[in-house]
């Protein structure tokens, strides 16, 4: 890795299920049941995620 970018990404398993929930360094969730869909929708930033009335 060639620097830090100070961006913060969280993954969350919701205990009782299978479910992952991914909270993006903008600020933007999603939950997903499988671990490479969760880490494609996080890196994918901005596309995909856009904060509700962010308007892009």
């Amino acid at each position: 890795m060639s620097g830090r970018t100070g961006e913060v990404y969280r993954v969350d398993w919701l205990p009782g299920t299978d479910v992952l929930r991914g909270t993006c360094h903008c600020g933007a969730e999603h939950t997903a049941e499988d671990p490479v869909a969760m880490w494609d929708w996080m890196l994918a930033h901005p596309r995909g995620h856009q904060l509700p009335g962010d308007g892009s």
